[in-house]
């Protein structure tokens, strides 16, 4: 998966699955993310497109239901090519996610910028008439670092009713495969965020 940044990614209001569209600065689509609904196990199929009749890659939680699960990276045929895992407790005031590669070491982090934006927009969400317009007043964004520090990309939310658009830059070249596993990661994470509020 290689995209021209920055790459736009909005979510189906039109559909009960939780369902987006990637598309790269060219307006081009790079993939369909659709979440199996009612599965005791988290399970993301991502498509190349909105046909879904090319299926690229599966994330899977190790677990049932369950905070700490993480979540596996493969690809069509099967091959494992990393995984995703919430930073245990930190998680829970500050989103933390450790990304790892094949060989299980971890290889990027990605956390939340400003956790008071998740708080505000909580608490503008339970004002009637107000809580329309929480889409556009608080707008979260999730840094993607390497292990020695290193900024890869940003993943920002976007004014929008619902939150249904994310974009994410790119801030420094990929080395071999982190950008596979960045958008995959980023991906899951969208999805377990949202469902947190």
């Amino acid at each position: 998966m290689s995209a021209n940044y920055p790459i736009e990614l909005s979510f189906k209001i039109s559909t009960l699955a939780n369902d987006f569209v990637a598309k790269d600065a060219s307006g081009t689509t790079i993939a369909y993310v659709r979440q199996k609904m009612f599965k005791l196990i988290d399970e993301i199929v991502v498509f190349a497109d909105e046909s879904k009749s090319k299926e690229l890659y599966r994330i899977a939680a190790n677990k049932w239901l369950d905070f700490s699960a993480t979540y596996n990276f493969t690809t069509s045929d099967g091959k494992e090519i990393g995984k995703v895992a919430r930073k245990g407790w930190r998680s829970v005031w500050k989103a933390r996610y450790e990304v790892f590669a094949p060989s299980g070491e971890p290889s990027l982090l990605i956390q939340e910028e400003n956790p008071w934006t998740k708080v505000l927009d909580a608490l503008l969400n339970e004002v009637p008439i107000l809580n329309l317009f929480s889409g556009y007043m608080f707008n979260p964004g999730y840094t993607v670092s390497r292990t020695d520090g290193t900024q890869v990309v940003l993943l920002k939310k976007q004014p929008s009713f619902f939150g249904r658009k994310f974009r994410i830059i790119k801030h420094a070249d990929f080395l071999d495969g982190e950008e596979e596993r960045t958008l995959l990661a980023l991906m899951m994470m969208i999805l377990l965020e949202r469902r947190r509020g």
